[in-house]
């Protein structure tokens, strides 16, 4: 029998080691997360529903009724409500303006491209 009281063998338990050391990069201090669209996305629908969340209180408390009078038309509107339109129809005019910019700049780099490849 052996001395050990427990039972337990008596080989000698290796020292501990380190583990081999890795070469990882240094991290740096800045974020490595790169701008993606879907991020952008995310950014402007937030920001979205904030602006939503702005104008439905503007107009819930500007409920007033304004007269309104274009050309011979004459009309009753909220106050609220009658700038909302206003601003969206300038939206609209502004999308409509951008699209035919954006149409003929198009039809230009089309032209130039058939230009260049006939060369």
């Amino acid at each position: 029998m052996s001395s050990n009281p427990e039972g337990l063998s008596e080989t000698p338990i290796p020292p501990h080691s380190e583990p081999e050391s890795v070469n990882l990069p240094a991290p740096n201090a800045t974020s490595d997360v790169k701008f993606t669209r879907a991020g952008a996305l995310w950014s402007s629908l937030i920001l979205g529903f904030l602006i939503l969340i702005v104008l439905l209180i503007f107009i819930a408390q500007n409920t007033a009724p304004t007269p309104f009078t274009f050309l011979s038309w004459h009309w009753n509107l909220p106050l609220g409500v009658a700038i909302l339109l206003a601003a969206v129809c300038g939206g609209l005019i502004t999308a409509l303006v951008s699209a035919a910019r954006i149409f003929q700049l198009r039809r230009a780099a089309k032209k130039n491209l058939v230009a260049a490849l006939k060369r």
